[in-house]
């Protein structure tokens, strides 16, 4: 059987010869593309993973409630949601390069702003990154196609490994750094505009590579050589799609888990007795087992069979995460969250190959990662909002982990469309 990123679907594509593509490195330029990469990945999680071990405070110094803490830990994933359909017209404007670029800057403001006293800048500034970071979102399956298509199994290893590790740092180093420096939280908050604006600087030699033209010029130029270029299909076409639904679904539901733990996990386990930096050491601990996991998602969805055995294991570790949680969340903590890790690194590994490998090309890549992640996002912030409504009505956490586990079911389910070895827009 061919492997689901190399398998190839003839009538969605145009001839070689016709087909517009960005020049990818080679030579000694693979490592600094990779690099950059890598740097720009790493940021877009950070954002999101430095404010939940602090968000007691934030509530406290600005008067929220429970339910505007959960608004402020739903507003990045919102962006990812809402910004995602901006992705390609941008990207026509301005070209996937450049438009990265511009984001890195946009996310470094954004976090700069949001430390800034006062609700609104609060608010305002994590709008602006969330923003940026959902035009990244976008971007980094279709830049893998494009950049990277020699490797892109690598390149999707590493790609979710700098997610896990961004968010990993983030939440483990923001409370000791509190600590550590005397400072509140505003400040330490702003330090990670320094490693964003770092990626922006790291990604500049990207845009100096001849020939990172607009795709807008590439297809006026392709119409003068004889015919114009239809090998992007409508993004409506996708929501016809049963295959591109079934990869939406899975990214919407497991980033539903993954953000409602990534924004609630340190106040459940503070609830329940454990101190804010060891509660802040525990969500960046279960960030170790899911790097490695989200490292070997690739791996393990291109060679084990049948397909759906890795997201089924990837539901059972969130599932015994999540019992655990309910039954002895301090005492077993260590293991609850090693499972938990594990789980939804392997998931968010999945659902990103998924963009990539369920399309026959970057034009393909980019639709079908503005409908998964544009849509899945969506999904995806009634998690941390939920969680938050839900410990509001009943005063403590069964209730909002078991509708957790409640998701991982329909999560599950989109797993057998999801991993069926079979391109978008295929002819049945």
């Amino acid at each position: 059987m061919n492997s689901p990123v190399a398998h190839q679907a003839p009538a969605a594509r145009l001839p070689a010869s016709r087909q517009p593509s960005l020049p990818g490195p080679s030579g000694a330029r693979t490592v600094q593309a990779a690099f950059a990469f890598g740097l720009a990945a790493l940021n877009l999680r950070i954002a999101v993973a430095s404010l939940s071990p602090v968000l007691t405070e934030v509530e406290h110094d600005e008067h929220l409630s429970s339910f505007g803490g959960g608004a402020l830990s739903t507003v990045p994933v919102v962006c990812f949601g809402a910004f995602a359909f901006l992705a390609p017209r941008l990207t026509r404007r301005f070209g996937p390069h450049h438009l990265l670029w511009y984001a890195l800057l946009a996310l470094t403001g954004g976090i700069v702003l949001r430390s800034v006293p006062g609700v609104l800048a609060l608010f305002g500034g994590t709008l602006i990154a969330g923003a940026a970071i959902a035009v990244g979102n976008v971007l980094m399956p279709q830049l893998i196609k494009h950049d990277f298509a020699g490797r892109p199994g690598l390149m999707l290893a590493c790609y979710s490994l700098a997610l896990s590790g961004g968010a990993a740092l983030a939440a483990g180093v923001v409370v000791p750094l509190e600590s550590a420096t005397g400072w509140g939280w505003r400040h330490v908050l702003a330090l990670w505009a320094i490693p964003s604006f770092v990626a922006a600087l790291a990604w500049l030699p990207e845009l100096l590579v001849p020939d990172r033209r607009p795709p807008e010029r590439q297809r006026q130029e392709l119409e003068k050589q004889g015919g114009p270029d239809t090998a992007a299909p409508p993004l409506r076409a996708l929501w016809r799609d049963r295959t591109a639904w079934a990869v939406t679904l899975y990214m919407g539901l497991q980033s539903l888990g993954y953000y409602a733990i990534l924004s609630w996990l340190p106040t459940l386990l503070q609830d329940h007795g454990m101190s804010g930096s060891q509660a802040g050491w525990m969500l960046s601990f279960s960030s170790l087992p899911g790097m490695a996991a989200s490292f070997a998602a690739p791996w393990l969805q291109q060679r084990l069979r049948p397909a759906f055995v890795t997201p089924l294991a990837a539901a059972l570790l969130c599932a015994t995460g999540f019992i655990g949680l309910l039954t002895s969340p301090v005492s077993g903590a260590y293991l609850w969250m090693t499972a938990l890790g594990l789980g939804q690194g392997l998931a968010m590994g999945l659902a990103l190959g998924y963009i990539v490998a369920r399309s026959p090309d970057a034009h393909h890549t980019g639709r079908l990662s503005t409908m998964a992640q544009g849509t899945g996002y969506l999904i995806a912030c009634l998690g941390p909002l939920g969680l938050g409504l839900l410990h509001s009505a009943s005063g403590g956490w069964s209730l909002p982990v078991a509708m957790l586990l409640a998701v991982l079911v329909a999560q599950t389910v989109a797993a057998f469309g999801a991993s069926r070895d079979r391109h978008v827009l295929a002819p049945s």
